[in-house]
């Protein structure tokens, strides 16, 4: 799988003039959320090594503990055993990789300052003649995980089928009484026994009031009937997330408020996945249900983007939302989740996670949606 991903980086590195790529964590990922970038080029999944890539050579560089795990995970790189700070051995690595005196590329966001500064120090310790010279790049290898190959649509298939179905266990167990607790719980076992690697994100349990913080975190509140519960969700399967939102109510029908609320949401959600389409940006997109909740007055009530990009991470490329240029293109995966949120009363917020295909969305999660 890295071979035409390579092949794809190396031709974004010829664009900019770059000898080598470097991809590393920022910080030791035990979640492997984080490292996206680099398992996505060398197919490494510890949770810490770097990427280095040339025009005509890879490299991972891994600690002891990592050494056995990269030379299974990354055929086509070389892997190289790093041992002590990073500006102990990366001199070495530039001599190997044939890289003294040329340019050298990085996204920011795979670098934190500490990094930086190491690799710079590195850098200084070289003779002049043979320094690299590091520059920030363009989001190279984030911009190509952007649109999915087939193989990873399918993985993310199966992480939404996981996800619906961890939900639908809690929701049909949900009953007055349980905490927002005990609402995640259920998903989370259930997640785990039938399939999950692990959550895609700590899952938000909104009941009542509580609904209305959109990221609300799961506490010891006792769901009353006619409660609205906002869950949002996700899990991860072969290191691929899925995101799902619902919005139920807790022992039977939701009151007259719940009922507007609901609706004005899911015909905004309706709307803008029946009317985006390849070639909008981001921000086209949101504002087609932005729209709809405004016309109805409650523009003020949706103060969040109407979407993402969903692959190794569960938050990634394309953004969708009101300051998104980013244009929306085939392949790509995103979620369309508008919601409402009324302070003392509680929320509402509708997700599905889509792919765009033939031009048009087509909704991945078929988790049942209140009269949908």
């Amino acid at each position: 799988m890295s071979a035409p991903r390579l092949k794809r980086l190396r031709e974004k590195m010829e664009e900019h003039d770059l000898a080598g790529f470097f991809v590393d964590c920022p910080v030791e990922d035990i979640f492997r959320l984080s490292g996206a970038n680099r398992r996505y080029i060398s197919g490494f999944t510890g949770s810490k090594g770097t990427a280095l890539v040339t025009m005509t050579g890879a490299f991972i560089a891994v600690d002891f503990r990592y050494v056995e795990q990269a030379q299974s995970e990354c055929p086509g790189f070389n892997v190289f055993r790093a041992v002590g700070a990073l500006d102990a051995w990366f001199p070495d690595l530039i001599g190997e990789a044939g890289l003294a005196s040329k340019r050298i590329g990085f996204e920011a966001a795979d670098l934190s300052v500490a990094t930086l500064n190491s690799l710079r120090r590195a850098i200084d310790s070289l003779p002049e003649s043979d320094r690299p010279k590091l520059l920030q790049a363009p989001r190279l290898v984030t911009d190509l995980r952007a649109i999915k190959e087939p193989e990873e649509i399918e993985t993310l298939q199966r992480a939404v089928d996981v996800g619906d179905a961890a939900f639908q266990h809690a929701a049909d167990r949900l009953e007055p009484g349980m905490t927002e607790v005990q609402v995640a719980w259920e998903i989370e076992r259930y997640a785990r026994e039938n399939g999950a690697e692990a959550m895609s994100f700590p899952t938000i349990v909104g009941a009542g009031p509580n609904g209305a913080m959109p990221h609300a975190q799961p506490t010891d509140y006792t769901l009353k009937a006619g409660d609205p519960v906002v869950i949002d969700m996700g899990v991860i399967v072969d290191g691929y997330c899925s995101d799902l939102t619902r919005t139920i109510v807790c022992g039977g029908e939701g009151d007259e408020q719940f009922g507007k609320i609901y609706d004005i949401v899911l015909t905004a959600q309706l709307t803008a996945e029946e009317l985006i389409r390849a070639g909008m940006t981001g921000e086209e997109a949101h504002m087609l249900a932005h729209n709809v909740i405004t016309e109805a007055g409650y523009g003020e009530n949706f103060g969040h983007g109407l979407g993402h990009g969903v692959g190794l991470q569960v938050h990634e490329a394309p953004s969708v939302a009101r300051t998104a240029k980013n244009e929306l293109l085939d392949g790509m995966i995103i979620t369309v989740e508008p919601g409402i949120y009324i302070p003392g009363w509680g929320g509402v917020r509708i997700e599905d996670q889509c792919v765009i295909e033939d031009g048009k969305v087509r909704a991945m999660s078929h988790a049942p949606k209140l009269g949908g």
